[in-house]
This record gives structure tokens, sequence and C-alpha cells, in this order.
């Protein structure tokens, strides 16, 4: 039988740890602001020159810009430097219909390898990262943090069934577990599992831990796309 004394105990461990959270979000959300700030001013020449090479190579428009679902299922419109052709849908559209085993890929994965979209620049700031350093400013805006789920499209939700409180629950981040983590062969089952694995186990370590893990994913970039 619980006593006074055990729900008064149970509703002050409650307490304690509905305030250790908001305090870590509010560190979270600090370091976020920070990074952003200084990253998107040490950058601004690099930012400038990737802008006028897009275009030089495949012209205007220089951002990708997309609706992604973001913290409590809000929706946000997620920033990349574009690395596709301006008549990429149009491409996806044709290989898809022609190309069962591509077809396949894309429906489980939701991204292609050797993808025939990406132009040759565009190969580059994939394989580097670089097409995502417009992200920082959506960090700085609050729509995103540096380390989270990777961000997904509406029609992505689908493939979390029960568990997407486990992605809605956090801010989608720049780099995160999958990108850590991930192997050419990964699921999109194992890339629900990382967002899980990251929402049980976040803290101010584990940030660091996958931010310094992806300075080592970039600078050995493998990436194929």
């Amino acid at each position: 039988m619980l006593s006074v004394s055990d729900g008064a105990a149970h509703q002050g461990r409650t307490a304690r740890g509905t305030i250790a959270v908001r305090r870590a979000s509010r560190s979270k959300r600090v370091i976020d602001v920070t990074v952003s700030i200084l990253a998107l001013v040490f950058l601004a020449p690099a930012l400038a020159l990737i802008a006028i090479a897009l275009m030089i190579v495949d012209g205007r428009p220089i951002l990708f810009r997309q609706a992604r679902v973001g913290a409590q299922g809000q929706m946000f419109e997620c920033l990349k430097f574009r690395s596709m052709r301006l008549d990429a849908a149009e491409r996806l559209a044709e290989l898809l219909a022609s190309d069962p085993a591509r077809n396949r890929e894309w429906m489980e994965k939701r991204k292609l390898v050797r993808d025939p979209r990406v132009h040759w620049l565009g190969k580059i700031l994939r394989m580097t990262c670089l097409d995502e350093l417009p992200q920082f400013y959506n960090v700085l805006r609050g729509d995103m943090s540096l380390v989270g789920p990777r961000p997904i499209s509406p029609e992505e939700t689908e493939k979390y069934g029960p568990n997407l409180h486990y992605y809605t629950g956090l801010k989608p981040g720049i780099t995160g577990m999958w990108q850590v983590r991930r192997r050419p062969d990964t699921t999109y089952d194992e890339r629900v599992q990382f967002d899980i694995e990251y929402y049980q186990s976040r803290s101010t370590y584990l940030d660091v831990v996958i931010i310094v893990k992806t300075v080592g994913v970039v600078l050995f970039a493998t990436n194929e796309t």
C-alpha cells in the first residue's frame, strides 16, 4: 500500500526529473545558438564561395527548401545548398517508373546510391556534407538542433508507426546517430531504432561524442551519392 510519504517522495523525484530535463534543454539550446552563430560567421566566406559556384554550375536557386517534420510535429522549412539538378523531380519519376530495383531502393531507404539527379558539384557537397551548412540557420531559428534525429518529410512519418513520438519529442539535428553509425546497407527500420536509442540515452556527453564522430565521418567521407 502506498503511503502519503511514498507518494510525496515519488512526486519529488518526478519534479526533480522534470527540472533536470528543462535545464538540459536550456543548456542544449544555449550551445546550439552559440555554435550556430560562430559557424555562420566563420564560414561566411565558404558559404559565399559555394553559392557562387552553384550559380555558375547549375544556376538558381542556390538553396533547396523542403518541408520537414520538427519537434511536436510542427512543420518547418529545412535548408540545404541545392545539390540536385533543376529537373530532379522529373528524373526521379522517370527512373522509378523504368527501374524496379531502384524503385525498391527508394521505397526502402528514401534515398538512392549514385543518384542521377545530383550534379557533379552536388556530389562533392554531399560527400563532404557541405550541402548541409545552411542548416546552421535552421538551428539558430530554433527549428533544429546541432544533434538530433535526421529531419524527415511528412511522408516518412508512417515508417515510424507507434514510435513516432521518439522523433517528434526532439528537434531534428544537423547530425545524429544515423550519420555516424550508418552503413551502405542500413535500413529505414534501423534508422528509426537510432532515433529511439538517441531519445532514450540523450545527454550533453552523447552530443559531444556524436559531433566528434561526425568530424571524422566528414574528413574521411566515403558517402555514395
